[in-house]
């Protein structure tokens, strides 16, 4: 599934691709920024880590976890 997240004050975004389930990536991010942790780990497909610091946070999209169509729609 495809995760955007938009920090404050920067004109980019933090755009990659995660294995992990949209249910587990969401609560990951609220339960940061409930706890009022400094920050919040994802992990790619590649195995790439990102750390995000929670005050910079602008806004976390989560895409579908419906894997893309290939080829011709009749």
């Amino acid at each position: 599934m495809d995760i955007r997240i938009g920090i404050a004050n920067t004109g980019r975004e933090l755009t990659f691709e995660s294995s992990e389930s949209a249910e587990s990536v969401k609560k990951a991010v609220t339960d940061a920024l409930d706890a009022a942790a400094s920050h919040v780990t994802f992990t790619d497909s590649k195995g790439n880590s990102y750390i995000v610091p929670t005050a910079g946070l602008a806004f976390v999209e989560v895409g579908t976890e419906e894997s893309r169509r290939v080829g011709f729609v009749a």
